[in-house]
């Protein structure tokens, strides 16, 4: 949850590198909520859940994109790959294989790799305030 919290603080943040772990944990929770949302809406029958769940994909669209773009970053590929998504089939599991890949070890030219500068630390002390 720590993961996703870390996400959200960084809304508009399309600089810098975040890890696979990063990513995949935003990316998993973001569903979960999303799939409780959907059935929340087919078990109450009304239109609130749909309501809510409109709300929370249109909040949730920017950090997606955000840790997308730094994930990629991670890599050593520009934010602009993202377009790939629009290729059917083939971007879609191009980009996939990119999000799966190790991170470059060195410093690129989007910053240090975030597994070497403590980032597990800042992760452990959000909620402790």
């Amino acid at each position: 949850m720590n993961w996703y919290v870390k996400v959200i603080t960084q809304y508009f943040d399309f600089s810098g590198r975040a890890r696979r772990k990063e990513y995949w944990m935003f990316t998993l929770i973001s569903f979960l909520i999303s799939w409780l949302l959907a059935i929340l809406d087919i078990a109450s029958g009304t239109t609130i859940f749909s309501i809510i769940s409109t709300i929370y994909s249109v909040l949730i669209f920017i950090p997606s994109l955000a840790v997308f773009v730094r994930r990629l970053h991670d890599g050593g590929y520009t934010g602009w790959y993202f377009l790939l998504f629009f290729l059917p089939i083939i971007g879609w599991i191009w980009l996939l294989v990119l999000l799966c890949m190790e991170s470059e070890p060195k410093q690129n030219k989007w910053g240090e790799n975030p597994k070497g500068i403590g980032n597990d630390r800042f992760i452990d002390q959000i909620g402790l305030e």
